[in-house]
Protein backbone atom coordinates (compact mmCIF):
# COMPACT_ATOMS: atom_id res chain seq x y z
CA UNK A 1 0.00 0.00 0.00
CA UNK A 2 1.10 3.57 -0.67
CA UNK A 3 -0.17 7.09 0.08
CA UNK A 4 -0.64 9.31 -2.99
CA UNK A 5 -0.54 12.56 -0.92
CA UNK A 6 1.86 11.90 1.97
CA UNK A 7 2.33 15.65 2.56
CA UNK A 8 -0.95 15.64 4.50
CA UNK A 9 0.83 13.72 7.27
CA UNK A 10 2.20 17.12 8.34
CA UNK A 11 -1.28 17.81 9.70
CA UNK A 12 -0.54 15.26 12.43
CA UNK A 13 1.78 17.78 14.08
CA UNK A 14 -0.91 20.42 14.86
CA UNK A 15 -3.34 17.63 15.74
CA UNK A 16 -0.98 16.29 18.41
CA UNK A 17 -0.24 19.84 19.66
CA UNK A 18 -3.95 20.60 20.04
CA UNK A 19 -4.41 17.28 21.85
CA UNK A 20 -1.83 18.19 24.48
CA UNK A 21 -3.26 21.71 24.82
CA UNK A 22 -6.68 20.19 25.33
CA UNK A 23 -5.38 17.84 28.02
CA UNK A 24 -3.41 20.58 29.72
CA UNK A 25 -6.45 22.83 29.80
CA UNK A 26 -8.86 20.34 31.29
CA UNK A 27 -6.84 17.87 33.33
CA UNK A 28 -5.85 19.29 36.68
CA UNK A 29 -8.10 22.34 36.32
CA UNK A 30 -9.60 23.41 39.63
CA UNK A 31 -13.29 22.76 40.13
CA UNK A 32 -15.63 25.69 39.77
CA UNK A 33 -17.73 24.52 42.73
CA UNK A 34 -16.19 23.51 46.03
CA UNK A 35 -17.65 20.76 48.16
CA UNK A 36 -16.95 20.03 51.79
CA UNK A 37 -17.14 16.37 50.83
CA UNK A 38 -17.34 14.58 47.49
CA UNK A 39 -18.58 11.33 48.98
CA UNK A 40 -22.13 12.06 47.90
CA UNK A 41 -20.97 12.69 44.33
CA UNK A 42 -18.99 9.45 44.26
CA UNK A 43 -21.93 7.52 45.64
CA UNK A 44 -24.06 8.97 42.89
CA UNK A 45 -21.79 7.23 40.35
CA UNK A 46 -19.87 10.24 39.09
CA UNK A 47 -16.63 9.45 37.28
CA UNK A 48 -13.39 11.30 37.59
CA UNK A 49 -13.32 14.34 35.36
CA UNK A 50 -9.67 13.81 34.54
CA UNK A 51 -10.27 10.38 33.00
CA UNK A 52 -13.33 11.57 31.10
CA UNK A 53 -11.50 14.50 29.55
CA UNK A 54 -8.50 12.33 28.65
CA UNK A 55 -10.69 9.71 27.02
CA UNK A 56 -12.62 12.38 25.12
CA UNK A 57 -9.37 13.96 23.88
CA UNK A 58 -7.99 10.61 22.77
CA UNK A 59 -11.15 9.84 20.81
CA UNK A 60 -10.95 13.20 19.03
CA UNK A 61 -7.26 12.75 18.28
CA UNK A 62 -7.86 9.25 16.94
CA UNK A 63 -10.67 10.42 14.65
CA UNK A 64 -8.44 13.23 13.33
CA UNK A 65 -5.58 10.79 12.70
CA UNK A 66 -7.86 8.50 10.68
CA UNK A 67 -9.22 11.48 8.78
CA UNK A 68 -5.69 12.60 7.88
CA UNK A 69 -4.84 9.08 6.73
CA UNK A 70 -7.94 9.14 4.53
CA UNK A 71 -7.12 12.47 2.83
CA UNK A 72 -3.53 11.26 2.27
CA UNK A 73 -5.15 8.87 -0.25
CA UNK A 74 -4.07 5.34 0.66
CA UNK A 75 -3.85 3.10 -2.41
CA UNK A 76 -3.22 -0.54 -3.12
CA UNK A 77 -1.56 -1.63 -6.34
CA UNK A 78 -2.11 -4.42 -8.81
CA UNK A 79 0.93 -5.13 -10.97
CA UNK A 80 0.61 -6.30 -14.56
CA UNK A 81 3.38 -7.38 -16.91
CA UNK A 82 3.18 -7.12 -20.67
CA UNK A 83 5.77 -9.30 -22.38
CA UNK A 84 6.82 -8.68 -25.97
CA UNK A 85 8.85 -11.50 -27.47
CA UNK A 86 10.84 -11.22 -30.68
CA UNK A 87 11.26 -14.93 -31.24
CA UNK A 88 13.36 -16.79 -33.77
CA UNK A 89 11.87 -19.40 -36.09
CA UNK A 90 14.41 -22.18 -36.63
CA UNK A 91 14.38 -25.18 -38.95
CA UNK A 92 16.98 -27.90 -38.44
CA UNK A 93 17.85 -29.76 -41.66
CA UNK A 94 19.51 -33.04 -40.70
CA UNK A 95 21.34 -35.40 -43.04
CA UNK A 96 20.30 -39.05 -42.49
CA UNK A 97 22.20 -40.58 -45.38
CA UNK A 98 24.12 -43.82 -44.92
CA UNK A 99 27.45 -42.07 -44.39
CA UNK A 100 26.09 -40.56 -41.15
CA UNK A 101 26.65 -44.04 -39.65
CA UNK A 102 30.41 -43.44 -39.74
CA UNK A 103 31.99 -44.21 -36.37
CA UNK A 104 34.15 -41.15 -35.77
CA UNK A 105 32.03 -39.49 -33.07
CA UNK A 106 31.54 -40.50 -29.46
CA UNK A 107 29.64 -42.44 -28.18
CA UNK A 108 28.30 -43.81 -31.46
CA UNK A 109 28.10 -42.45 -34.98
CA UNK A 110 27.71 -39.03 -36.57
CA UNK A 111 23.92 -39.11 -36.59
CA UNK A 112 23.71 -40.04 -32.90
CA UNK A 113 26.05 -37.17 -31.99
CA UNK A 114 24.09 -34.73 -34.17
CA UNK A 115 20.78 -35.77 -32.58
CA UNK A 116 22.20 -35.38 -29.08
CA UNK A 117 23.49 -31.83 -29.68
CA UNK A 118 20.33 -30.87 -31.56
CA UNK A 119 18.34 -32.02 -28.51
CA UNK A 120 20.40 -29.80 -26.21
CA UNK A 121 19.93 -26.89 -28.61
CA UNK A 122 16.13 -27.34 -28.74
CA UNK A 123 15.88 -27.61 -24.96
CA UNK A 124 17.77 -24.33 -24.55
CA UNK A 125 15.48 -22.33 -26.88
CA UNK A 126 12.52 -21.89 -24.56
CA UNK A 127 10.63 -19.19 -26.52
CA UNK A 128 11.29 -20.03 -30.19
CA UNK A 129 9.43 -22.10 -32.72
CA UNK A 130 11.59 -24.95 -34.00
CA UNK A 131 11.00 -27.50 -36.74
CA UNK A 132 12.90 -30.42 -38.23
CA UNK A 133 13.41 -31.71 -41.76
CA UNK A 134 15.52 -34.73 -42.65
CA UNK A 135 17.10 -35.56 -45.96
CA UNK A 136 19.05 -38.28 -47.69
CA UNK A 137 18.17 -39.10 -51.31
CA UNK A 138 14.84 -37.39 -50.57
CA UNK A 139 13.63 -34.91 -47.97
CA UNK A 140 10.65 -34.97 -45.61
CA UNK A 141 9.39 -32.74 -42.83
CA UNK A 142 9.81 -34.62 -39.58
CA UNK A 143 8.28 -31.83 -37.47
CA UNK A 144 6.79 -28.48 -38.60
CA UNK A 145 7.50 -25.28 -36.65
CA UNK A 146 6.26 -25.66 -33.11
CA UNK A 147 6.75 -24.38 -29.57
CA UNK A 148 5.94 -27.84 -28.21
CA UNK A 149 9.35 -29.01 -27.01
CA UNK A 150 8.04 -32.44 -26.10
CA UNK A 151 6.70 -33.04 -29.62
CA UNK A 152 9.83 -32.05 -31.50
CA UNK A 153 12.12 -33.95 -29.13
CA UNK A 154 9.99 -37.09 -29.49
CA UNK A 155 10.12 -36.80 -33.28
CA UNK A 156 13.85 -36.13 -33.16
CA UNK A 157 14.33 -39.39 -31.23
CA UNK A 158 12.56 -41.25 -34.05
CA UNK A 159 15.04 -40.07 -36.67
CA UNK A 160 17.16 -43.01 -37.78
CA UNK A 161 19.38 -44.24 -40.57
CA UNK A 162 17.61 -45.90 -43.46
CA UNK A 163 14.34 -43.99 -43.02
CA UNK A 164 14.81 -42.47 -46.50
CA UNK A 165 16.26 -43.61 -49.80
CA UNK A 166 20.04 -43.26 -49.58
CA UNK A 167 21.85 -40.34 -51.12
CA UNK A 168 22.70 -36.75 -50.13
CA UNK A 169 20.17 -34.25 -51.49
CA UNK A 170 21.49 -31.12 -49.74
CA UNK A 171 19.67 -28.76 -52.09
CA UNK A 172 16.36 -30.58 -51.63
CA UNK A 173 16.72 -30.64 -47.85
CA UNK A 174 17.52 -26.92 -47.77
CA UNK A 175 14.62 -26.07 -50.08
CA UNK A 176 12.24 -28.07 -47.89
CA UNK A 177 13.37 -26.11 -44.83
CA UNK A 178 12.96 -22.82 -46.73
CA UNK A 179 9.43 -23.81 -47.71
CA UNK A 180 8.59 -24.27 -44.01
CA UNK A 181 9.93 -20.82 -43.13
CA UNK A 182 8.94 -18.66 -46.09
CA UNK A 183 5.57 -17.58 -44.63
CA UNK A 184 6.90 -16.98 -41.12
CA UNK A 185 6.35 -13.50 -39.63
CA UNK A 186 9.18 -13.93 -37.11
CA UNK A 187 11.76 -11.19 -36.79
CA UNK A 188 14.52 -13.71 -37.45
CA UNK A 189 14.34 -16.89 -39.56
CA UNK A 190 17.15 -19.43 -39.42
CA UNK A 191 18.06 -22.79 -40.91
CA UNK A 192 20.73 -25.03 -39.39
CA UNK A 193 21.83 -27.51 -42.05
CA UNK A 194 23.99 -30.41 -40.96
CA UNK A 195 25.56 -32.82 -43.46
CA UNK A 196 28.66 -34.96 -43.93
CA UNK A 197 28.75 -35.29 -47.70
CA UNK A 198 28.45 -33.86 -51.18
CA UNK A 199 25.19 -33.13 -52.97
CA UNK A 200 24.54 -36.15 -55.23
CA UNK A 201 20.76 -36.44 -55.35
CA UNK A 202 17.63 -34.38 -55.73
CA UNK A 203 16.47 -31.97 -58.42
CA UNK A 204 17.48 -28.73 -56.66
CA UNK A 205 21.01 -27.39 -56.64
CA UNK A 206 22.21 -26.29 -53.14
CA UNK A 207 23.14 -22.78 -54.31
CA UNK A 208 19.73 -22.37 -55.96
CA UNK A 209 18.12 -23.29 -52.65
CA UNK A 210 20.44 -20.78 -50.94
CA UNK A 211 19.25 -18.01 -53.27
CA UNK A 212 15.69 -18.99 -52.41
CA UNK A 213 16.50 -18.69 -48.70
CA UNK A 214 18.04 -15.27 -49.26
CA UNK A 215 14.92 -14.12 -51.09
CA UNK A 216 12.81 -14.87 -48.03
CA UNK A 217 15.27 -13.33 -45.57
CA UNK A 218 16.39 -16.66 -44.10
CA UNK A 219 19.88 -17.09 -42.64
CA UNK A 220 21.48 -20.50 -43.14
CA UNK A 221 24.13 -21.90 -40.82
CA UNK A 222 25.82 -24.93 -42.36
CA UNK A 223 27.76 -27.57 -40.44
CA UNK A 224 30.10 -30.06 -42.07
CA UNK A 225 30.33 -33.19 -39.91
CA UNK A 226 33.21 -35.65 -39.97
CA UNK A 227 36.92 -36.02 -39.28
CA UNK A 228 39.57 -35.43 -41.89
CA UNK A 229 40.89 -38.55 -43.56
CA UNK A 230 39.62 -42.08 -43.12
CA UNK A 231 37.00 -43.36 -40.70
CA UNK A 232 35.16 -46.61 -40.04
CA UNK A 233 31.75 -47.11 -41.65
CA UNK A 234 29.67 -50.19 -40.72
CA UNK A 235 27.64 -51.63 -43.58
CA UNK A 236 25.17 -54.49 -43.70
CA UNK A 237 26.23 -57.36 -45.96
CA UNK A 238 23.41 -59.82 -46.68
CA UNK A 239 25.91 -62.69 -46.73
CA UNK A 240 28.37 -61.79 -43.96
CA UNK A 241 26.34 -59.44 -41.75
CA UNK A 242 27.84 -56.20 -40.48
CA UNK A 243 31.15 -55.30 -42.06
CA UNK A 244 33.47 -52.43 -41.15
CA UNK A 245 34.92 -50.46 -44.03
CA UNK A 246 37.42 -47.65 -44.08
CA UNK A 247 35.96 -44.64 -45.88
CA UNK A 248 37.28 -41.20 -46.74
CA UNK A 249 35.35 -38.19 -45.42
CA UNK A 250 34.32 -36.02 -48.35
CA UNK A 251 32.48 -32.77 -47.56
CA UNK A 252 31.76 -30.08 -50.13
CA UNK A 253 32.95 -27.30 -47.86
CA UNK A 254 33.00 -24.76 -50.68
CA UNK A 255 29.30 -25.20 -51.42
CA UNK A 256 28.39 -25.14 -47.76
CA UNK A 257 30.43 -21.96 -47.26
CA UNK A 258 28.75 -20.35 -50.27
CA UNK A 259 25.30 -21.24 -48.94
CA UNK A 260 26.04 -19.55 -45.62
CA UNK A 261 27.74 -16.53 -47.18
CA UNK A 262 24.88 -15.85 -49.58
CA UNK A 263 22.29 -15.93 -46.78
CA UNK A 264 24.25 -14.05 -44.10
CA UNK A 265 25.01 -17.13 -42.03
CA UNK A 266 28.23 -18.97 -41.19
CA UNK A 267 29.86 -22.28 -42.09
CA UNK A 268 31.29 -24.53 -39.36
CA UNK A 269 33.31 -27.73 -39.45
CA UNK A 270 32.82 -30.28 -36.68
CA UNK A 271 35.42 -33.06 -36.48
CA UNK A 272 34.35 -34.39 -33.10
CA UNK A 273 31.44 -34.24 -30.71
CA UNK A 274 33.02 -31.47 -28.62
CA UNK A 275 33.38 -29.21 -31.67
CA UNK A 276 29.79 -29.97 -32.66
CA UNK A 277 28.61 -28.99 -29.18
CA UNK A 278 30.49 -25.69 -29.34
CA UNK A 279 29.06 -24.95 -32.80
CA UNK A 280 25.50 -25.31 -31.57
CA UNK A 281 26.35 -23.10 -28.59
CA UNK A 282 27.78 -20.47 -30.94
CA UNK A 283 24.65 -20.50 -33.10
CA UNK A 284 22.55 -20.23 -29.95
CA UNK A 285 24.60 -17.19 -28.93
CA UNK A 286 24.31 -15.55 -32.36
CA UNK A 287 20.55 -16.04 -32.61
CA UNK A 288 19.37 -14.67 -29.29
CA UNK A 289 15.67 -14.25 -28.63
CA UNK A 290 14.77 -10.73 -27.53
CA UNK A 291 12.22 -10.50 -24.72
CA UNK A 292 10.93 -7.11 -23.62
CA UNK A 293 8.94 -6.93 -20.39
CA UNK A 294 6.92 -3.83 -19.50
CA UNK A 295 5.37 -3.53 -16.04
CA UNK A 296 2.14 -1.61 -15.50
CA UNK A 297 0.78 -0.82 -12.04
CA UNK A 298 -2.88 -0.03 -11.35
CA UNK A 299 -3.71 1.73 -8.07
CA UNK A 300 -7.06 1.43 -6.27
CA UNK A 301 -8.19 4.12 -3.82
CA UNK A 302 -8.56 2.84 -0.23
CA UNK A 303 -9.41 6.07 1.64
CA UNK A 304 -12.62 4.52 2.97
CA UNK A 305 -10.48 2.14 5.05
CA UNK A 306 -9.73 5.16 7.29
CA UNK A 307 -12.67 7.49 6.57
CA UNK A 308 -15.27 5.17 8.02
CA UNK A 309 -13.32 4.51 11.27
CA UNK A 310 -12.86 8.29 11.66
CA UNK A 311 -16.62 8.81 11.28
CA UNK A 312 -17.58 6.08 13.75
CA UNK A 313 -15.00 7.19 16.34
CA UNK A 314 -16.26 10.78 16.12
CA UNK A 315 -19.85 9.58 16.39
CA UNK A 316 -18.96 7.48 19.42
CA UNK A 317 -17.21 10.46 21.04
CA UNK A 318 -20.32 12.63 20.57
CA UNK A 319 -22.64 9.96 21.99
CA UNK A 320 -20.31 9.18 24.89
CA UNK A 321 -19.78 12.85 25.77
CA UNK A 322 -23.43 13.85 25.65
CA UNK A 323 -25.25 10.75 26.82
CA UNK A 324 -22.92 8.52 28.75
CA UNK A 325 -20.46 10.70 30.64
CA UNK A 326 -21.89 12.24 33.81
CA UNK A 327 -21.80 16.03 33.85
CA UNK A 328 -22.16 18.22 36.86
CA UNK A 329 -23.54 21.68 35.94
Amino acid sequence: MRFANPQYFLLLIPAIVFFFLFIRRWIGKEAVLRFSSVSLVKEAGAKRAAFGRLFQGMLRLLSVVFLILAIARPQTSTGEEKTTEFVVDIMIALDVSGSMATLDFHPDNRLAAAKLEARHFVEARGHDRIGLVVFAGQSVTQCPLTVDRGAILALLDKVQLGMLEDGTAIGLGLANAVNRLKDSQAKSKVIILLTDGINNAGEIDPLTAADLAKQFGIRVYTIGVGKEGQAILPIQDPRFGTRLLKVETRIDEKSLSDISRRTGGLYFRAQDERALREIFKEIDRLEKTEIKVETYTHYDERYFWFLWPAFFILLFEIVWTNLVRVKIP
